[in-house]
C-alpha cells in the first residue's frame, strides 16, 4: 500500500525530557513518546522529522512534525486519538494531509521561539520549570534598546554554543522583540534558522543589561566579537518555548494561536513571508 505524508502541531513540556531528539540512551525524549504513540494508531513503526530540535527542558506550543504512513485513519485518529497513547505532557494540537514534497524542517523559512522570565523578589512555586525566574529589577526598556542589535544579518558566532554543530554562524534574525505582561517580560525572537543555545544566549546577555550590570551597546560589543567567551552566561532552558514554524500556505500546515498560552498575547496579523 501507497504512503501518504502528514503534519502535525505538537505541544509539549520538555521539563521531564531529555530534549526532543530520540537518543541511544535509555533517557526520556519527545520523539520517542511521539513516534511509539503514532506507532500504535498506524499499526507499524513511524519515525517523525521535526521542524526545530529543542533542548532539555525546553517546551514546544507549536513544534511541526511530519511523518509518513500506510494506514488510512481519519485526522481525529492521528490527534484524538495519538493522544490517548501520549503522556500528559505531551499534546496533539493539530493534524493535516500534506503534499509529498513537504518536509517539517527544510521547508520551514522561519522558525519563531518565545523567552520567558518570570521577575519577582520570590522563587516561583507554580510554573517554576515553564519560566525562568529572577529577583533582579530589570530595565525593560533597556532590554528592548540593546536587541535592536541583534536584527539583521550576523555572525553569531558570540551566540552559539561551543559544541554548536552547524556549518555557519551567519542567521538572518527577522523580529525580536521584548515586552512585559505583568511580571512576565518575554522576548519574542523570529530567525530564518537559530543556533545551539542561540536564544539562551540571548536571554543571558539581555538580562545582564536589564540588570544594569552592563550598558546597551555591550549586546552590540558582544556580537562584534564573535567569541562565545565574551557573551556571558548562558540562561536557563525553562522559559524558551517553539511557538511557531512558518511555511508557505500551500502546504496547509495548520496555524494554532501563538503561545505559550498562560500568557495574554493579542492576536497579530500574519507575516509576510520572506521570498
Amino acid at each position: 500500500m501507497s504512503k501518504h505524508k502528514l503534519a502535525l502541531v505538537v505541544e509539549y513540556d520538555g521539563a521531564a525530557y531529555k530534549g526532543w531528539q530520540a537518543q541511544k540512551f535509555d533517557v526520556a525524549t519527545v520523539q520517542e513518546n511521539l513516534e511509539i504513540a503514532l506507532s500504535k494508531i498506524a499499526n507499524h513503526t513511524v519515525s517523525v522529522i521535526c521542524a526545530g530540535r529543542t533542548d532539555a527542558g525546553v517546551h514546544a506550543s507549536a513544534q511541526v512534525v511530519h511523518f509518513e504512513t500506510s494506514a488510512q485513519r481519519p485526522l481525529r485518529a492521528w490527534t484524538l486519538g495519538v493522544n490517548t497513547h501520549l503522556p500528559p505532557d505531551i499534546s496533539v494540537k493539530a493534524a493535516a494531509n500534506v503534499p509529498q514534497e513537504f518536509h517539517a524542517r527544510f521547508s520551514a523559512v522561519s522558525r519563531r521561539y518565545r523567552y520567558v522570565i518570570y521577575q519577582s523578589e520570590f522563587r516561583p512555586a507554580v510554573m517554576g520549570k515553564g519560566v525562568t525566574w529572577t529577583y533582579k529589577a530589570l530595565n525593560v526598556e533597556a532590554m528592548k534598546a540593546a536587541c535592536e542589535y541583534f536584527i539583521g544579518t550576523h555572525d553569531f558566532t558570540s551566540f552559539r554554543a561551543v559544541g554548536c554543530q552547524a556549518h555557519s554562524p551567519v542567521r538572518t534574525i527577522l523580529n525580536f522583540s521584548v515586552d512585559q505582561f505583568g511580571q512576565y517580560i518575554v522576548l519574542d525572537i523570529r530567525a530564518n534558522a537559530f543556533l545551539h543555545h542561540m536564544i539562551r544566549n540571548f536571554a543571558g546577555v539581555l538580562m545582564t543589561i536589564g540588570a544594569g550590570e552592563q550598558p546597551v551597546d555591550w549586546a552590540k560589543q558582544v556580537l562584534d566579537a564573535k567569541d562565545r567567551a565574551k557573551g556571558g552566561v548562558t540562561a536557563p532552558p525553562y522559559g524558551l518555548y517553539f511557538v511557531d514554524a512558518e511555511f508557505p500556505d500551500h502546504f496547509g500546515v495548520p496555524k494554532p494561536a501563538l503561545g505559550p498560552h498562560f500568557l495574554p498575547f493579542k492576536e497579530e496579523p500574519p507575516y509576510v513571508l520572506p521570498r
